[in-house]
């Protein structure tokens, strides 16, 4: 079931690269571009709705990112996908 979860994160990761046509490792990195942020955010929101991963586990699996950036990037995305 773990490695599953973890194959689910690699697709999502790689889905959304392809779709916003950037690379893995940009998507990962450290900048906030904003071509980079929208992104990685979108991937995040559809780890935390797609897997029952926990917030720091999602983080872990983005470069070790804090909980509260998973929260903020799936509260960014929810209200995007409300506006539109």
């Amino acid at each position: 079931m773990i490695k599953l979860l973890l194959l689910l994160v690699v697709l999502i990761q790689t889905i959304v690269c392809k779709y916003f046509k950037i690379s893995k490792n940009e998507m990962l990195s450290s900048r906030r571009s904003r071509y980079l942020v929208r992104p990685r955010q979108t991937a995040i929101y559809l780890t935390k709705i797609l897997t029952s991963k926990s917030l720091p586990e999602i983080g872990r699996e983005f470069s070790n990112r804090d909980h509260t950036t998973i929260i903020h990037s799936v509260k960014t995305i929810e209200k995007l996908k409300d506006k539109d």
